[in-house]
């Protein structure tokens, strides 16, 4: 199953990450593909917000993975870049996806094949220097469960 959506500005990308926030539950992971600039940080600290941490949300690229437990969720901010030439072997990252919590994995296509069955991937495309262009796919079960319900929200 596959959606797509225009994310006009900043303030519609922030909407959108709290209309995804509405819909997640303990498990579910959100997958963020896109180039440098494309949004994915800015739009993981929105979705963040939205689960109720109040922490600021910093990219986890020499850390690899921010934990944030202050929401009535558990958060996993990942960062996938540096793992390229690695993958998630060697790491208890794709430990964190089987934790009670939400998790987004940006630059996932590096760690595509450690990946569980379920999860959304969001490929984000900025069109303008302001807008982006975002397809979502679903994957498993729970993932498609999870982007009909926000398909029936948008």
């Amino acid at each position: 199953m596959e959606f797509k959506v225009l994310w006009q500005d900043e303030e519609s990308t922030q909407g959108f990450a709290q209309l995804l926030a509405a819909c997640v539950q303990a498990g579910d992971i959100i997958c963020l593909e896109g180039g440098l600039g494309a949004g994915k940080t800015t739009f993981t600290r929105y979705f963040a917000q939205a689960l109720g941490i109040k922490r600021p949300i910093k990219s986890p690229t020499y850390t690899i993975v921010r934990e944030y437990t202050e929401g009535p969720l558990a958060f996993y901010h990942m960062d996938a870049y540096r793992l390229e030439e690695t993958g998630a072997d060697d790491l208890a990252l794709i430990e964190y996806l089987s934790r009670p919590g939400v998790s987004v994995i940006e630059w996932p296509q590096f760690i595509a094949e450690d990946l569980p069955d379920d999860y959304l991937w969001l490929s984000i495309s900025k069109t303008t220097s302001t807008s982006r262009e975002v397809t979502i796919k679903a994957f498993g079960l729970r993932g498609e469960e999870l982007l009909a319900a926000v398909k029936e929200r948008y």
